[in-house]
């Protein structure tokens, strides 16, 4: 080939690609935000039958029972069957749970929000021999039932309304109230805020297994600190929002269990010991078949859980387990009885990995299921017949999920079931017995792909959606891939990832914005879908776009990595990350270290913060949303797992809160936050902005009006947020390579 040829070929490749760079449309916040144009199908996630072999699924025929192995549909309540007597529309389910025999349905619809989910409603009842379908608590405030339940025999239904327990004869439409000091104050069977944000905790009441008692959770806020929200647009004259708000330090809410006899009435309480409002219970449940129920006990260090059995007929309490931690414990829902109760599950970091037990009913010996030097990340289906534990883990790399199996007899060694070839993240629906799952998998590049597969040879039965039409789309614009990297800090190797401009040139220095979080609730480093549009339509803009999770944030990197955290939230991992970028400037030449960005919403908001407070020389420009600027603002709960007691921790709480540096911005900062945020106050927001003019500090801010933490409610707020955000990069932190 001559010199020429050689120039005509180079110029063709050069002019292809210059071509195929024009024809790629250029990606506008109003692609992400309103047109839908990077719209996922996904699919819906299988209710299991009991037989392990079908599911039932809502579908336009009404409730189908699907076949697992063929996908043939069999029509057990026909749509007409949701159309309640003189309506003109049938009801819109939005969720239903089958009484114990099968004969009737209990449909819930017409939900409303409780501060995160929809746990108000209305509830009705379909007979499935005769097709009629009625409304339970006839004559209620619409909208206003919760937790509603079948007791086992299916003659009764129980429900909390307005704080108190009720029961309704099924036959008869009778009820009977149960519990009579439910209100603001009191709470019955529900739970107030903290317990439900922290510990997980909704539905607080729980059906004896013979259907003549009703263990629950009692709660007592008197006492508890009442944060007032404050509504400035809702109407002429302005109003508060009460919210009982233990924060950290502050007197919580007293929490008991009684035990409330269906035909009396009469309630009687478990003698936990210890102070109720110095400590938890964040867990109970009825053993199967018995007339005891296992409590959980936390103490309010929740550094110990303290296990009981507590006889619902002679009210005796019997400790009789426990776990301990030197920093703190988290609550798991992976307890299941094996072999008629003789031995049930336990998940424990005892051993320096978060892994699974199996323990003898009275506490005393424990047999490690799944063994080895990896975090089970969490427990998928336990299935007792077939003698195995099927869980995610990934002891290769911390940043992906796969399928593992154990077995139950505690011998042999972790089985990968998730076949290898596709790199990415996994997630499975496992039916009982373990012969069927829906499989769902992505990567960074690869939109969520869902198949139904046997088990446990994982052969795809059917490929339900893949996704292919956004996939496409998704190439169309020509985004650049996330490039994953590993910094070594000395102390610990940080994972991290990358998105370079859509132009990029090595040979140039590029702005690079980070994205954190940096607290033990949540991490950024994951290989799997999230689209990446807002980070793509960034790195469009010419800017390098990163992320790295340092110490204590929640990967599956065993207790050492997660618990080097506690007492230091806000001290040690903004360390990390603060060398881990100089330490990636030096790896990638192309970084503009003139340059850096943060940004975070929540934790990383507060992470934000102080990075751009306390290394000024590293990050130039920061945007922190909703974010916790002095921990004594944040609930008991989360902060004092974390942290410790204010009391005892005074050093820790005072360091690891942005507020306390605020001297030190030098950089560009905005702050941004709603004022309607339940979780995070924008009380926080406004203590921040009073100490930096303080200070005499120039920043720039923005509330949004009665919006909560995810700042999404309300019209355009979420195309307004992000508008705001791309405006204040790209005049604050100047774009392209240099």
């Amino acid at each position: 080939m001559n010199t020429f040829t050689r120039f005509l070929l180079s110029a063709a490749v050069l002019l292809t690609a210059v071509l195929s760079l024009q024809a790629q449309p250029e990606l506008t916040l109003e692609d992400i935000y309103v047109k839908g144009t990077f719209r996922a199908r996904g699919v819906p996630q299988p209710t299991w039958m009991e037989d392990g072999r079908s599911y039932s699924a809502l579908t336009e025929k009404g409730l189908v029972r699907i076949d697992a192995a063929t996908l043939a549909e069999t029509v057990i309540v026909p749509q007409e069957a949701f159309l309640p007597e003189g309506a003109s529309h049938p009801l819109r389910v939005e969720s239903y749970t089958w009484s114990d025999d099968k004969t009737k349905l209990v449909v819930y619809t017409n939900s409303r929000r409780v501060w995160r989910r929809n746990t108000r409603g209305d509830y009705w009842l379909l007979d499935i021999a005769t097709g009629r379908i009625r409304q339970l608590g006839k004559g209620l405030e619409p909208s206003r039932m919760m937790y509603g339940k079948l007791s086992p025999a299916g003659d009764r239904f129980a429900y909390v309304y307005y704080n108190n327990l009720y029961v309704e004869d099924v036959a008869t439409g009778n009820r009977r109230q149960l519990t009579f000091d439910g209100g603001d104050v009191m709470v019955n069977g529900n739970f107030d805020w903290v317990y439900e944000e922290e510990l997980g905790c909704y539905d607080g009441w729980r059906w004896s297994p013979d259907g003549k008692k009703i263990a629950y959770w009692h709660s007592d806020t008197g006492g508890t600190g009442t944060f007032l929200m404050i509504d400035n647009i809702d109407s002429l004259y302005s109003f508060t929002i009460p919210l009982p708000y233990p924060k950290a330090g502050t007197t919580n809410s007293a929490v008991k269990v009684g035990v409330v006899d269906v035909e009396t009435a009469r309630t009687g309480w478990f003698p936990v010991p210890g102070d109720p409002r110095e400590n938890y219970i964040a867990r109970m449940e009825f053993v199967p078949g018995t007339d005891e129920v296992m409590i959980q006990q936390l103490n309010r260090l929740q550094n110990t859980n303290t296990v009981y059995y507590g006889n619902v007929n002679t009210l005796e309490l019997n400790p009789f387990y426990g776990d301990r931690d030197e920093a703190f414990l988290n609550i798991h829902d992976n307890i299941v009885w094996l072999d008629g109760n003789k031995y049930f599950t336990w998940t424990s970091e005892k051993d320096g990995w978060r892994h699974l037990y199996r323990v003898t009913r009275d506490g005393k010996k424990e047999t490690l299921l799944t063994k080895g030097d990896f975090d089970v990340i969490n427990v998928l289906r336990i299935d007792p017949k077939g003698g195995y534990v099927y869980y995610m883990a990934s002891p290769e790399s911390a940043v992906e999920q796969y399928l593992y199996r154990s077995r139950l007899d505690g011998k042999g060694s972790a089985e990968r079931v998730t076949p290898r070839g596709f790199t990415g993240t996994y997630s499975y629906n496992i039916s009982p017995g373990a012969k069927y799952a829906l499989c769902s998998y992505s990567n960074h590049a690869t939109p969520r792909v869902y198949e139904m597969v046997s088990l446990p040879d994982h052969k795809t039965v059917r490929k339900l959606e893949d996704n292919a039409a956004l996939k496409e789309v998704y190439a169309s614009y020509g985004f650049r891939p996330r490039e994953y990297f590993q910094v070594d800090i000395g102390d610990a190797v940080l994972d991290g990832w990358m998105i370079k401009p859509r132009d990029f040139d090595p040979a140039k220095k590029y702005p690079v914005i980070f994205h954190i979080y940096g607290e033990p609730a949540s991490s950024t480093v994951q290989n799997s879908w999230s689209g990446d549009y807002w980070n793509q339509l960034l790195a469009q803009q010419g800017y390098i776009i990163a992320s790295i999770d340092p110490r204590g944030t929640n990967n599956p990197k065993g207790r050492a990595w997660r618990k080097s955290i506690y007492g230091k939230v806000g001290i040690l991992a903004m360390a990390d990350h603060a060398k881990a970028v100089r330490l990636a400037e030096a790896m990638f030449p192309f970084m503009d270290p003139e340059r850096v960005g943060v940004w975070g919403w929540s934790g990383g908001g507060s992470s934000t913060a102080h990075l751009m407070f306390e290394h000024p020389d590293i990050y130039s420009v920061g945007i922190a949303v909703a974010g916790v600027y002095s921990q004594r603002l944040y609930d008991s709960i989360y902060q004092e797992r974390y942290m410790g007691l204010p009391s005892t921790n005074p050093d820790g709480y005072r360091e690891g809160s942005p507020i306390t540096h605020a001297a030190g911005l030098e950089g560009d900062l905005l702050l941004i936050h709603g004022t309607g945020d339940d979780n995070v106050h924008y009380q926080s927001l406004e203590m921040l902005v009073n100490e930096l003019v303080k200070q005499g500090k120039m920043f720039s801010m923005m509330a949004y009006p009665m919006r909560t933490h995810g700042i999404s409610e309300r019209e355009n707020t979420t195309m307004h947020l992000y508008r705001t955000m791309l405006k204040y990069w790209l005049e604050h932190l100047p774009a392209g390579g240099r």
